[in-house]
């Protein structure tokens, strides 16, 4: 015989069809419009789950030019963007290796990297051509994931960032370096910096901002909507041998 008194099963939370985040966690009727030169491109990593938390599809809906793709791998730049691409050179992609700004012991928030790692000679001239920007979102060995899936990037111009301050995830999401920072915080600081913008920094910063206070907020209200662990053992493993 079934229970009478027993609880109902909770009603699904709506989500936003913009960011994708649970309705009480959505900020976007407050986001603002920006006109970026350099286009954008987002590869999340599947098992990104973190719908609470997460920064991409916020940091999309603030750009005509930017596209986010959900995947593992894709053929070459032109097939993840969706058009043509010329020359992927001029595109530069968030290097994931073990070079740090601070032991390079280089100026500026973003550097170009050559093929061992070092600091590329001619800085202004590298950065000066680039035309768009691809980000890897997920956690740390996510998007290494998708770093050795690609092999395309190699063909990409390697940057690193040289953050002026740690994330503002704080306690909320570990980094595993003092250097990690938010999807849309490494956007920030890229675009900021390439097209010569601070607004760009502001504006965004200031969404991810308001994204934290909201979620900060409906958290002790809402539980469920925290970020969940994630699970041990059982997953595979989508890196691959390093490569050249």
């Amino acid at each position: 015989m079934s229970n009478p008194t027993a609880a109902a099963p909770a009603d699904p939370i709506p989500e936003c069809p913009h960011c994708q985040k649970p309705m009480p966690l959505c900020i976007c009727d407050s986001v603002t419009p920006i006109e970026n030169r350099l286009s954008l491109l987002i590869l999340q990593h599947p098992q990104e789950q973190d719908r609470a938390l997460g920064t991409a599809r916020l940091l999309a809906t603030h750009f005509a030019d930017a596209t986010v793709r959900v995947g593992l791998s894709w053929p070459s730049l032109s097939k993840a963007l969706g058009r043509p691409v010329e020359n992927a050179s001029h595109w530069a992609v968030l290097y994931l290796g073990s070079a740090r700004a601070a032991d390079l012991e280089a100026e500026g928030e973003i550097l170009a990297l050559n093929r061992k790692g070092e600091v590329a000679e001619n800085q202004r001239s590298i950065l000066g051509k680039l035309e768009g920007v691809v980000l890897l979102d997920g956690t740390w060995s996510q998007a290494k994931a998708l770093w050795w899936r690609n092999p395309w990037m190699l063909k990409c111009q390697r940057v690193i960032l040289n953050p002026a301050h740690p994330s503002r995830y704080g306690r909320l999401r570990k980094e595993p370096r003092k250097d990690g920072l938010s999807t849309i915080e490494a956007a920030a600081t890229i675009l900021a910096s390439l097209e010569k913008r601070p607004d760009i920094a502001e504006t965004l910063n200031a969404s991810f901002e308001r994204m934290l206070t909201r979620y900060r907020e409906v958290q002790a209200e809402m539980p469920e909507l925290a970020p969940k662990p994630a699970p041990k053992g059982g997953r595979r493993d989508f890196r691959r041998r390093k490569r050249a």
